[in-house]
């Protein structure tokens, strides 16, 4: 496949999933929101000293639910910083209440008087997904770079957050692309 047809093939699933997702009413969305949240805190083992959250924009799965129930239930709770374009993310602590502000594009963020730190898990945003951990995120790359880092260290886990209808058959994946462990939806957790 040539490299113009792998990004038609990608961009083509990622908007057909994302106006898929853009379908869904605010009641269903806050209802898939509750339970996924609820699954994802059913799965992440206790024992996750940190857990890296997105701050979900637009249409995206609210991450809101996952965050409370993180701080709940006593678990760490992490959010990415865009540091620039073509690096990997870092994250810095948060908790419910924080203020936030705006790094590069413009995207949430703990402040930066907050510590960097390195999760054991992290809940990863997408466009489109497959029951093989393939991902189809926004085209920045962040966060393949970001599991590849971390994942060069030691072990880590990367869940995708996602609605269920953001499910294809078949992603095309390139060789920089990392793959889920898992996939959590509101309905279920689809392990890899």
């Amino acid at each position: 496949m040539t490299e113009a047809r792998f990004a038609e093939d990608q961009q083509r699933l990622r908007m057909a999933a994302r106006a898929a997702r853009a379908r869904l009413s605010p009641g269903e969305r806050k209802t898939a929101a509750d339970a996924a949240a609820r699954l994802a805190l059913g799965v992440l083992s206790p024992a996750a000293l940190m857990v890296a959250v997105f701050w979900s924009i637009g249409d995206e799965m609210d991450t809101g639910p996952l965050i409370a129930g993180l701080a709940q239930t006593g678990r760490s709770c992490c959010l990415p910083v865009v540091v620039s374009k073509g690096m990997a993310l870092r994250f810095r602590t948060y908790a419910p209440g924080d203020r936030l502000e705006a790094c590069a594009f413009g995207v949430p963020a703990p402040l930066a008087t907050e510590p960097y730190v390195e999760p054991d898990v992290l809940i990863v945003p997408l466009a489109t997904f497959d029951r093989a951990g393939g991902r189809i995120g926004y085209g920045g790359g962040f966060y393949d770079r970001t599991l590849a880092q971390l994942r060069a260290k030691g072990p880590v886990r990367a869940f995708g957050y996602a609605f269920s209808v953001q499910e294809v058959a078949h992603i095309p994946l390139g060789p920089h692309d990392e793959r889920l462990d898992a996939i959590i939806t509101e309905r279920g957790v689809i392990e890899v």
